[in-house]
């Protein structure tokens, strides 16, 4: 590098010489994030500028580097080569700045890339955040495609890892992606496959009968690719499900509201309940109260193995009628008229 080349890496930063390497992290990832020509399609001026301050963070976050800058200013490359360091800062050669963006397929696989063989470490986990990750979109009736940016059918895909080759100690790999699955009760219950498209790849995928929300699938070696290795992560995708109008699931319990007439909770009666594939005859007791909850044994959700299912918990809610005929409502009004009990003389003494 020439005298008359001599760049600030400090100032293009914006951060002082005493600045440590996490705020020199931190400066660079929000600047790489303004001015990414994924950002700024054609241009010019961002992508230089994103050059710049790619080159900036490349000697500013190796220790051995800053410190011949440091020390050397504009002649730091020179004291390097004469120590027998290899001078310059490394990347894909045909670039200014020394990468090549063509060479990667997203924002994500470039950060990776570039935090990992700085010695920056963490990616989207370890501070760089939804900004830095890209949302995956989808290809076709149910796919997704990973790269740009967008969003559709609750995919949400993000790196799960650390912005290095080394996996963390949840044991993901850096390359590893997540994405939400939405599924219908209908199908998380029975069970489905799901045909999605990654890139230019068709995967279907096999949805086992009873999963839950919070449950993983594991797609592997279907994740970001490691531009050092060229080997593939995982995609894991979180089971969401979406509400269904009678059925909920509350932990291993599936839960349903059945109405009743005032005159069934007085008198009992024997109503029909469905249940996920079918409909069974409950025996409401009489003098039942709102609110109650009845037990449907072996009708509720699929366990892990499908070998077994759960209960179904059914709430009673006595709803009065809302349209009377002349005859109903004379009725009603005998039964108040002769009515002995008071359901509120326990409460009627009560005060604070």
């Amino acid at each position: 590098m020439a005298a008359t080349d001599f760049k600030d890496y400090y100032a293009i930063l914006g951060v002082s010489k005493k600045a440590s390497a996490d705020e020199i992290k931190r400066s660079f990832r929000k600047l790489a994030r303004k001015y990414h020509p994924d950002v700024n399609p054609n241009n010019k001026k961002a992508e230089a500028k994103f050059k710049e301050v790619s080159e900036a963070y490349e000697v500013l976050s190796d220790k051995d580097k800053r410190k011949k800058y440091d020390q050397f200013g504009q002649y730091w490359q020179q004291a390097g080569r004469a120590g027998g360091a290899s001078g310059g800062y490394g990347g894909a050669a045909g670039a200014p700045g020394g990468f090549d963006f063509g060479a990667y397929g997203s924002f994500d696989d470039f950060i990776n890339e570039l935090l990992g063989r700085m010695g920056g470490g963490g990616g989207a986990s370890s501070g760089f955040g939804n900004a830095g990750r890209y949302q995956q979109r989808p290809s076709g009736s149910a796919g997704f495609n990973t790269g740009g940016f967008g969003n559709g059918f609750g995919f949400d895909g993000r790196a799960a890892g650390t912005g290095n080759s080394t996996r963390p100690s949840s044991g993901r790999s850096a390359f590893d992606q997540e994405a939400n699955l939405k599924l219908s009760m209908g199908e998380a219950f029975h069970g489905t496959q799901k045909r999605f498209t990654i890139g230019s790849e068709s995967v279907t995928v096999r949805i086992p009968a009873g999963v839950k929300p919070g449950s993983k699938i594991r797609l592997k070696g279907k994740g970001g690719v490691n531009p050092q290795t060229r080997q593939r992560g995982d995609v894991y995708l979180t089971v969401e499900l979406l509400p269904h109008n009678f059925f909920q699931l509350e932990g291993e319990k599936l839960v349903c509201e059945v109405p009743i007439t005032p005159d069934e909770a007085v008198l009992g009666a024997k109503v029909s309940v469905p249940t996920p594939d079918s409909k069974v005859t409950v025996n409401i007791p009489a003098g039942i109260k709102s609110g109650q909850t009845l037990r449907l044994r072996g009708k509720g959700w699929p366990n892990k193995k499908g070998t077994d299912r759960g209960d179904q918990m059914v709430k009673v809610v006595i709803t009065p009628p809302k349209d009377l005929s002349a005859q109903e409502k004379s009725l009603y009004e005998q039964i108040r008229a002769s009515r002995t009990a008071d359901p509120r003389a326990a409460i009627a003494s009560i005060k604070l």
